[in-house]
């Protein structure tokens, strides 16, 4: 589709698109004459417009005289966006995001944050940090400390430098010294052990009878402890800026919002980005697969540190984004990030 265009065709649909995001308006092929940098005649442009619907990139909405671009036409406008950007190959700088990531003494965790929120700040979009799993991270020592009669952190030590924790309610019926015990019991047989394969391990530990006859009753504390540390490792994510989304008017429906907000709390939202991908990607409306999204368009651009670390940023918001603010953005975050 996009070899289809001509220059000036390109030109007048980028032109339809900006002034789409800006005022929420169809466009007609006046407001595209009355632009000094369109030197072309009224007939030409509507020619071009005309052309332009009849490929499906823009459509008439209602009785107006204007068109709307659709989702083939901000494909096209992002490709259009894109190619522009490599010619010019501009050097963008975002002094407040480097004001976070200079910080002496910033964990990975709050710079991707603390950079996320204000990503949500300055766009008005929803932005999501992913992070990929720990399973296969190797466990180097489980620990308990206990900070109430009742309540106590289990922490884990993995060779990628990781310190996860997680807080434990404490049954009255078991003793802090059967806790100790169990993690004791943990660390002899799970050091040096994948956290994807702590089942198998503890299965055959039991069928060898070496930790069977020692475990009694404390079988319970185990169980709790190994799904602790299975739900330790999920995939990590962070929102920002859910709220942001009721800003716009493809959003008043309120039906509507209470769904996105169902998909992002019920995690959906999260299948829709891929970190293994090295690429930045743009799912637009449909491209989404999420009935609920299907007015939203996603920007997702993976990032790794120099540690290993993989996992992805993104950004949600309607079809019509300012995608030449966001995307420059979120790849300068995505670079930082290797310094972590």
């Amino acid at each position: 589709m996009y070899d289809l265009l001509t220059e000036r065709q390109k030109k007048i649909l980028k032109k339809i698109i900006e002034e789409y995001v800006k005022t929420v308006e169809p466009v007609g092929s006046k407001t595209i004459t009355e632009d000094k940098d369109f030197l072309y005649s009224s007939a030409t442009i509507r020619n071009d417009m005309a052309r332009l619907e009849e490929l499906g990139l823009i459509e008439k909405e209602h009785i107006s005289s204007g068109r709307v671009p659709t989702e083939a036409g901000y494909k096209i406008y992002v490709k259009l966006m894109m190619d522009e950007e490599k010619q010019k190959q501009t050097s963008y700088e975002f002094p407040l995001i480097d004001e976070i990531f200079e910080r002496n003494r910033i964990s990975r965790e709050q710079a991707i944050q603390e950079t996320m929120s204000l990503v949500s700040e300055l766009t008005n979009y929803t932005s999501i940090v992913l992070g990929n799993s720990s399973e296969d991270a190797i466990i180097k020592k489980i620990q308990f400390v206990q900070i109430d009669y009742n309540l106590g952190v289990l922490l884990l030590v993995t060779n990628q430098g990781y310190v996860e924790s997680k807080k434990i309610l404490i049954p009255d019926t078991i003793d802090i010294d059967d806790i100790d015990k169990v993690v004791s019991i943990l660390n002899e047989n799970l050091k040096d052990v994948s956290i994807h394969d702590i089942d198998r391990k503890l299965r055959e530990a039991f069928t060898s009878g070496r930790i069977k006859d020692r475990i009694e009753y404390h079988d319970r504390i185990l169980g709790v402890f190994v799904n602790t540390i299975s739900k330790m490792v999920e995939n990590e994510y962070f929102l920002s800026g859910q709220s942001n989304l009721m800003d716009y008017p493809e959003f008043k429906d309120v039906n509507k919002v209470r769904d996105i907000y169902r998909a992002m709390e019920e995690k959906e939202i999260l299948r829709l980005i891929d970190f293994n991908n090295n690429d930045l990607t743009v799912k637009i409306g449909r491209d989404l697969e999420v009935k609920a999204m299907e007015d939203c368009t996603m920007i997702t651009v993976p990032y790794s540190s120099k540690d290993g670390y993989k996992g992805a940023i993104a950004i949600v918001g309607p079809k019509r984004m300012e995608y030449s603010k966001v995307i420059p953005l979120l790849e300068y975050i995505a670079r930082n990030m290797r310094n972590f």
